[in-house]
């Protein structure tokens, strides 16, 4: 990293613009996002996003920033160093952006400020003495100051070496501060199995409860590598098992994993649910007595249950009906239960909350697979067998209670 790069960095999280900064400092846009990428990089952490074309700070970038602060006020001083300023405070912002002392070259500095020696430092350093010799004498000619005095015994700090010795020492110590939790965060990173699913309807569904297995028993087992969860649509998913942010999920959909090792998890049938009270006995009855929601096309059960109404379809009004979309089964089961809504759900999802909704079976049958994909990872293909093993244990166990649930409502009629 830059001295530039940071300085940059630092206004941009405050200021949340890019063209802002770019416009202020006299540098390209592309070179602005440049040094955000580069810090996000080295700190191992997501500081921005776009959203709708604006730049959005994320919640990471407060602790980041706070970090960057002293490194920023010590470029102030830097530049009242070198005479580009009266005052730390007057520093020239187009100045301080374009610094190109790495952070390399200021710890390469200090070891041998340290080591009172080019040579024990570049010996420590691993560096030829040539190639550190240009580095301090290149820091010099930007700094305008003559650092080192060279003797027969070493090399001693002058007047002006000590007054660089304290301004580097506080941009090295805050740089390390924000090194030091990427590091943990590269160190978590690397242990962590993370696990994607589809989201699930509630802490009752099959899903939720397969994690929960899974979470038990890796734990048990003492494994060296910590769970990380994250629910999300098949859509994204897949993009998060190709980019590498996830290495196992649970997907309502085979559609796009032909390039990773996946097993079927489970089969079921698609089903609608609708509200307790309803009367209707068929899909056509029930959509057009009821509003619809259900998951969008980002999702396997979306995407199949808008082919199924599409093409099932010959009452114009059934398909051209406002149809709410929403990611998030817990709210559709909700509309469904408490607001009069019907949706459509796999059966094995829509088992264990049938005591909150009611479960028409569809005029035919429409077949429906989960399916687990995984990388190459050990630790992966073993979280697979843990979640398919719990898969089938818990989806017995719902048929067996909803069978004893409608042998008692039998019973009792």
């Amino acid at each position: 990293m830059h001295l530039g790069a940071l300085f940059i960095s630092h206004h941009v999280l405050t200021s949340g613009s890019v063209r802002e900064i770019a416009r202020r400092f006299e540098l390209s846009p592309s070179t602005v996002s440049t040094a955000i990428r580069h810090l996000e990089t080295a700190l191992a952490i997501k500081l921005t996003e776009r959203a709708s074309g604006e730049l959005v700070t994320l919640l990471a970038s407060g602790g980041v920033l706070e970090g960057l602060t002293p490194i920023t006020a010590a470029v102030g001083e830097l530049g009242q160093f070198t005479g580009q300023a009266a005052a730390a405070a007057d520093v020239s912002a187009a100045w301080a952006a374009r610094i190109p002392v790495k952070i390399v070259t200021i710890e390469r500095f200090l070891e041998v400020a340290d080591q009172g020696s080019i040579n024990r430092a570049a010996r420590r350093l691993r560096l030829g003495q040539p190639q550190l010799s240009l580095q301090l004498a290149n820091l010099e000619k930007f700094l305008g100051h003559r650092l080192f005095e060279r003797q027969a015994q070493g090399s001693v700090l002058t007047e002006e070496g000590r007054g660089a010795y304290q301004i580097f020492t506080a941009i090295s110590q805050a740089w390390n501060d924000l090194k030091s939790s990427a590091d943990e965060r590269y160190r978590r990173a690397a242990r962590s199995l993370r696990i994607g699913s589809i989201i699930p309807t509630g802490s009752e569904s099959w899903v939720a409860r397969c994690l929960g297995s899974l979470v038990s028993e890796w734990n048990a087992r003492r494994s060296n590598n910590a769970i990380s969860l994250v629910s999300m649509t098949a859509d994204d998913l897949r993009e998060a098992l190709k980019s590498g942010r996830i290495d196992v999920a649970i997907l309502d959909s085979v559609f796009g994993l032909e390039s990773f090792r996946h097993r079927e998890l489970l089969q079921t049938d698609m089903v609608v649910i609708a509200p307790p009270d309803s009367t209707g006995t068929t899909v056509a009855d029930l959509v057009a007595g009821h509003a619809i929601c259900m998951p969008s096309p980002r999702t396997g059960l979306g995407h199949a249950a808008m082919a199924f109404s599409d093409e099932r379809a010959p009452n114009r009004r059934w398909r051209s009906r406002d149809i709410t979309a929403a990611d998030s089964l817990p709210v559709i089961v909700d509309l469904v239960a408490n607001h009069g809504y019907v949706s459509f759900l796999g059966r094995v999802s829509a088992m264990p909350i049938a005591d909150k909704v009611r479960i028409v079976d569809l005029d035919e049958h429409l077949p429906m697979s989960y399916h687990v994909a995984f990388n190459h990872r050990k630790a992966a293909a073993d979280a697979c067998a843990v979640i398919i093993e719990a898969a089938a244990r818990l989806t017995s166990e719902a048929v067996a209670q909803t069978m004893a649930r409608a042998e008692a409502r039998e019973s009792a009629a």
